[in-house]
């Protein structure tokens, strides 16, 4: 317990200083590149830093919690606190398991952000701000499929969940039945609730005999039962910074249409298994270093374990952004590179726990 306590006292000390230096450094530079490009009012600038501050941690936190675990490693070697925690019967597992405990703790946290938009869609925000002095700007000329219909919206404004000059065109047996036009929509009880209308219908027979085309006015209209604008806005502007319960209610509703949801199954994958990676990478560094200065080069080893920390977190996000732009599937992009290191890491708990 005493081992306990000391180990995570330092890593969560670690932690926040690596954190905290990373994020003011990635936040600073990009202020300095796009400071001419933002607006003069200082509160947008600073609704800027703090969205683009959610995207630094979202990058970041991975990387700040293996290097801290690297940094503590460093700090009870050169302090000869390890070779004393193994003199008092300690096991490396026992050493270790601070490590694992508190970065599966933080990393349970990291996941619970992303339910939250303004963390998931933190870098959304920062270069609509930077592009139209406006964190959540309207989608333009938005065109999807809904069953047997087809759906334009000429401005959809997300925030105020309102959508303006609206088509739906409705299909039957591959011929255009009728079409739908009204100047506004508003979202209201999961459904997009629409006071005006007029309806174009025309006939099934275009004959000589037929009435022709037919223009009704209708009045308090409810369409599209369950896709909110939010989720209207990422997955049809192919955007991928989902939340999870977005995500989530994508990729049911659209499952029952038949769409393609690797996209939004890549994103949920992201959100919960690509952290996963952090636990699985400190235990397999943990094993590789030596409990001494003695038997260790302290800034080689820093080095080493820095560099082959940043190049399996670059390949990773990699593999990522190529399942995001469906190069690659999001099974092999995001799933397979966590399994494996998983694989490797219980390869090395099992055999060090087998040693003591």
């Amino acid at each position: 317990m005493l081992a306990f306590k000391y180990i995570s006292y330092h890593y969560i000390k670690y932690f926040f200083i690596i954190m905290l230096a990373l994020v003011v450094f990635l936040v600073g530079f990009d202020y300095m590149e796009n400071a001419q490009k933002l607006s003069k009012s200082a509160n947008l600038v600073l609704i800027y830093l703090v969205y683009k501050s959610f995207f630094a941690i979202d990058m970041l936190l991975p990387l700040a919690l293996i290097f801290s675990m690297i940094s503590t490693k460093i700090y009870l070697i050169r302090s000869n606190a390890l070779v004393s925690f193994y003199s008092l019967g300690y096991s490396r597992v026992d050493v270790l398991r601070p490590f694992v405990v508190v970065s599966s703790i933080i990393i349970v946290i990291f996941i619970l952000l992303h339910s939250l938009s303004s963390f998931s869609r933190a870098d959304e925000f920062s270069n609509n701000i930077r592009k139209n002095a406006e964190y959540l700007s309207p989608t333009r000329n938005l065109f999807f499929t809904y069953k047997d219909k087809y759906v334009y919206f000429s401005k959809m404004l997300p925030l105020q969940e309102r959508a303006e000059n609206i088509r739906v065109f409705s299909i039957k047996n591959n011929s255009l039945q009728e079409v739908l036009v009204a100047s506004s929509a508003t979202y209201v009880d999961e459904y997009w609730s629409i006071k005006e209308a007029d309806i174009i219908s025309k006939p099934d027979d275009m004959t000589l005999d037929s009435l022709g085309i037919k223009v009704t006015h209708e009045n308090d209209l409810k369409i599209l039962h369950g896709f909110r604008p939010k989720m209207l806005d990422q997955v049809y502007e192919g955007k991928v910074n989902f939340t999870i319960k977005d995500a989530i209610d994508a990729l049911v509703l659209l499952k029952d249409q038949n769409i393609n949801t690797s996209s939004i199954k890549g994103a949920l994958y992201k959100i919960f298994i690509y952290p996963l990676f952090v636990p699985c990478l400190v235990v397999i560094i943990f094993f590789f270093v030596p409990i001494s200065v003695r038997f260790l080069n302290v800034s080689l080893f820093s080095f080493g374990a820095i560099l082959a920390t940043l190049l399996i977190w670059g390949i990773l996000f990699m593999l990522i952004e190529l399942s995001n732009n469906k190069t690659i599937s999001s099974e092999v992009g995001v799933l397979a590179p966590v399994v494996i290191l998983f694989l490797i890491a219980l390869r090395q708990w099992r055999k060090y726990r087998l040693a003591t």
